[in-house]
């Protein structure tokens, strides 16, 4: 097939081209070839081929992918595929690929798991992970609290910017984001943000706190998850810091989180319209969405100047 081909294939025809040619490769148990094509799709494309197959060949399609590319395929499956492949899979190869899960996608996840099968995971969990987990599952479902995730990069007023800039590079692996740099006292209550371009224009000897936006836009645990969906879409935000009620940062949500939220949101308003019902009780045009983002805690009077003009170039 000529470059020329491809290039007038729609986005939708290549990824249900890569599905039939998986599906055609797997029948005729031509591993290496399946392999090979899987290797320049993306993430998101590979988790759509694999469940476009039959339930016997989703394990076998998705153990022929590298252990790092496997994590953020299983990231992207349904919830029932997840389940369906933890079920099939040995209980090593479970525990390599929940561990290395991001703590929001795995209690997602978690939520959609018998709750024998979630005591079973979290036992094989590292401790690290573990805690991490169970503090996502403490909070409400739907809320602000089970949707962020505790990775994040925090930096101290004090700091020099060499000294955050070396903070950073030994985190950054372990943070969802890095774009958004958010500062907390010894309390580890948020007293201010500033992107990460900003920081690497700072001069080495200038301090976090003579560079930082004071006036902070966060959310609380308990906010409605719809809520932020809609904060984060209406200001384009690319993520947004969650604290407690003692305004102690626990976690951060990044538009990656709130996608699905959205495309739901989107899903039950088209519903409504038609006064169709959606998940089993009848939608109003008035009952199809959440209150405004101003609800739930949400402090916008900085909006503007903190993502807006302070971090919108970053």
């Amino acid at each position: 097939m000529s470059i020329s081909t491809v290039a007038s294939f729609s986005r939708q025809e290549l990824r249900d081209l890569v599905r039939s040619q998986l599906k055609m490769l797997l029948e005729q148990d031509n591993f290496q070839g399946a392999k090979a094509l899987l290797v320049p799709v993306q993430p998101a494309d590979i988790a759509e081929a694999i469940e476009g197959l039959p339930e016997t060949m989703q394990a076998i399609a998705f153990r022929l992918l590298s252990k790092d590319e496997a994590i953020e395929v299983y990231e992207n499956l349904d919830s029932s595929v997840q389940q369906t492949l933890i079920e099939d899979f040995k209980r090593q190869d479970v525990q390599d690929i929940v561990d290395k899960m991001s703590p929001d996608d795995r209690a997602r996840l978690f939520d959609e798991l018998p709750a024998k099968v979630v005591r079973r995971l979290l036992t094989q969990l590292s401790p690290q992970e573990r805690q991490a987990t169970a503090l996502l599952l403490g909070y409400e479902a739907d809320t602000a609290g089970r949707i962020m995730t505790p990775e994040y990069i925090a930096l101290k007023e004090g700091w020099t910017i060499a000294r955050a800039l070396e903070h950073i590079r030994n985190r950054a692996e372990m943070s969802e984001t890095v774009y958004y740099l958010f500062v907390t006292d010894v309390a580890r209550r948020l007293t201010g943000i500033l992107s990460l371009r900003h920081l690497v224009m700072a001069q080495p000897e200038q301090t976090i706190g003579e560079i930082m936006t004071r006036e902070v836009v966060s959310i609380q645990t308990d906010t409605d998850q719809e809520e932020v969906a809609q904060l984060i879409q209406r200001y384009d935000f690319l993520a947004v810091p969650v604290v407690d009620t003692e305004q102690r940062l626990v976690g951060i949500i990044t538009v990656d989180d709130v996608i699905d939220i959205l495309e739901e949101e989107a899903t039950e308003d088209i519903y409504a319209l038609g006064g169709v019902q959606s998940g089993g009780r009848q939608l109003l045009p008035d009952q199809s969405a959440g209150g405004g983002p101003e609800a739930g805690g949400v402090a916008l009077g900085a909006v503007d100047y903190q993502y807006g003009h302070h971090l919108g170039d970053s």
